[in-house]
C-alpha cells in the first residue's frame, strides 16, 4: 500500500463502526484480533472517510436490490476498473453466501441480473451515452427506486475501485470462508 498505517489510529477509529453492515466482514476479522482489511485500514486512517463509507450500510447490503444483484454488479464494475482488491473480496463474499460468480453464461443469470450487468457495464463505459433503448429495458424490469439505488452502486463501487486503485490497497484472502 502506497500509505503508511497508523495501527493504533485504525483500531480507534474502526471500533465507532465495528457494528456497521457495511463492515461487517472487517468487523468479523477485528473480533478475532486480526487487522481488518487494507482498504477499511486505509479509510480508517482518516474519521470522516471511514464514517462516509460506514453510511453506504442502507444500500449495502441492505438496499432494496437483491444482494445478488448488487454483488454482481459490484464484481463487473470491479473488472472494468481492473480493481484487485474488489473483484477478489467480492468474490470471496459471493461464495460465502453461496451467490454463483459467473458473468458470462446467460443461462445461470437472471433477466434482472442480465439487464443489471448491461446497465452497470453501459455507466462504467461511458456514463453520458447509455442507450435510451437499455434504459426503457430497465425500467421494465426495475422500478425508478431500484434504478436509483443500482445507478448509485455503480457510481460508489467505481469510486472505491479508484480509491483502491490510486493508493494500491491489495486483498489477500482474508474474506475467504467467513
Amino acid at each position: 500500500m502506497r500509505i503508511q498505517i497508523d495501527s493504533a489510529k485504525v483500531a480507534e477509529n474502526f471500533a465507532g463502526f465495528k457494528d456497521n453492515d457495511s463492515l461487517q466482514e472487517s468487523a468479523q476479522l477485528f473480533a478475532r484480533g486480526l487487522p481488518v482489511v487494507e482498504m477499511v485500514q486505509a479509510m480508517a486512517m482518516n474519521g470522516g472517510v471511514l464514517q462516509a463509507f460506514a453510511g453506504f450500510h442502507s444500500v449495502y447490503p441492505k438496499g432494496g436490490l437483491e444482494r445478488g444483484i448488487l454483488e454482481k454488479v459490484i464484481l463487473r464494475v470491479s473488472q472494468l476498473h481492473e480493481c484487485q482488491f474488489c473483484v477478489n473480496s467480492h468474490l470471496d463474499m459471493m461464495k460465502s453466501l453461496g451467490i454463483s460468480t459467473t458473468l458470462s453464461d446467460p443461462n445461470q443469470l437472471t433477466e434482472r441480473e442480465k439487464l443489471a450487468i448491461q446497465y452497470a457495464e453501459a455507466v462504467t463505459r461511458d456514463s453520458n451515452r447509455v442507450p435510451d433503448e437499455l434504459f426503457e429495458r430497465l425500467r421494465g424490469l426495475f422500478r425508478d427506486p431500484e434504478i436509483v439505488e443500482l445507478t448509485f452502486a455503480i457510481g460508489f463501487i467505481t469510486m472505491l475501485n479508484r480509491f483502491n486503485n490510486a493508493l494500491g490497497v491489495r486483498y489477500s484472502g482474508e474474506f475467504a470462508g467467513i
